[in-house]
């Protein structure tokens, strides 16, 4: 007769052995954690088609399913490939499709092949006529991205879309991480304007990453602001949280810009310096949509030794007593061209003033 002691040990030993790692060595594509799914639920779904499971079944995505069964008969026909063939090909690569996920697919073998994995069918339909690679054709497909200017050549391994398009905003060599070192604080645009702060956009096309500080000028990109813009960063910054917690060099710039944008005065600060080119519309939009990336975003112990010594030195920038003076007086005096005007009149007032109070002073000394 088995106590109620042994039976717990036996349920809790079963349950350790059926334990298993929940994320691979080659897990590359995730579901967003919902604490930040939650914030923006489209950004995160597929608006047309699903490649791949995780969507799949959702009824507005139902349409492209028979487009899908359309260009699997046209791929067929055109590699002369037998649709027994086709299956098998998929069939081998099943186990190392299901490791790619983060979480576990709910999806027999048989229902998983209908979908495709791009590459291998790509290969598939010019293995006997040669052409392009699918990295090159993607590769030349998302090239408006492509701000870094990359080289085809110099690209390593991509796990999918997402993680081109995140390698296509990196630096070519990245800069080195600073353990233990993280962003605190950085003054608004509107703060570091009214301080003296000069932006100057680099007018070639240039890394997104890129910033430099020197004198009073902050060198920074030029972002263009649009509907996807949300959407592009939303998802390039879930794949570091995910995939490169040590390597988060998207999320260092969005955190950035989330330290620079705090109300419509700073969005409307860096549209005047052409630092944004805002197609949203109103600067409220912008400012939401910014304010809202990095909400709740872990950020790593280390930071980009880059954006460290930038932010160290706008801090140090902006506490300096004559600068801050400077702010406070242009902020408190000189908010518009009648003010400025009234706040000079009324200087040159207490300057005369001061004069004659000190002529008076002397007539009566040599007296």
């Amino acid at each position: 007769m088995a106590y109620k002691g042994d039976v717990v040990r036996i349920n809790i030993e079963e349950m350790l052995e059926g334990a298993k790692a929940p994320v691979t060595t080659e897990c590359c594509i995730y579901k967003v954690p919902l604490s930040i799914r939650r914030h923006n639920e489209e950004a995160y779904t597929p608006e047309v088609v699903s490649i791949g499971p995780f969507h799949h079944g959702h009824p507005h995505l139902q349409d492209m399913e028979k487009h899908k069964l359309f260009y699997s008969k046209a791929f067929l026909k055109r590699t002369q490939t037998t649709l027994y063939s086709f299956i098998g090909q998929i069939e081998e690569m099943e186990p190392e499709f299901r490791r790619c996920y983060s979480h576990t697919l709910e999806f027999s073998k048989e229902q998983l092949v209908p979908f495709f994995v791009l590459e291998r069918l790509f290969n598939l339909s010019f293995s006997s006529r040669g052409g392009p690679s699918f990295l090159k054709l993607t590769f030349s497909f998302f090239k408006e991205f492509n701000r870094s200017g990359l080289n085809f050549n110099n690209i390593n391994r991509i796990r999918h879309f997402t993680d081109l398009i995140r390698t296509f905003h990196l630096q070519d060599p990245l800069p080195s991480r600073i353990d233990g070192k993280i962003i605190k604080h950085l003054p608004s645009a509107t703060e570091l304007s009214e301080a003296g702060l000069r932006f100057k956009v680099l007018e070639s096309e240039s890394c997104l990453l890129k910033l430099d500080f020197s004198g009073r000028v902050l060198e920074i990109p030029q972002l263009v602001v649009e509907d996807p813009t949300e959407t592009l960063f939303r998802n390039m910054v879930a794949l570091e949280q995910c995939h490169y917690p040590f390597q988060s060099y998207i999320t260092d710039y969005v955190c950035f810009l989330d330290f620079l944008v705090n109300t419509n005065r700073d969005v409307d600060i860096l549209v005047q310096e052409r630092v944004f080119i805002n197609w949203l519309g109103d600067t409220d939009s912008v400012a939401t949509m910014i304010n809202g990336l990095m909400k709740d975003i872990a950020t790593s112990n280390d930071t980009s030794s880059q954006y460290l010594d930038v932010c160290e030195k706008l801090n140090a920038f902006h506490k300096n007593p004559w600068r801050k003076l400077k702010s406070t007086l242009r902020r408190d005096y000189c908010r518009g061209p009648w003010q400025t005007a009234a706040s000079t009149a009324a200087i040159i007032l207490l300057i005369l003033s001061f004069v004659q109070t000190v002529l008076s002073i002397l007539q009566v000394i040599h007296q």
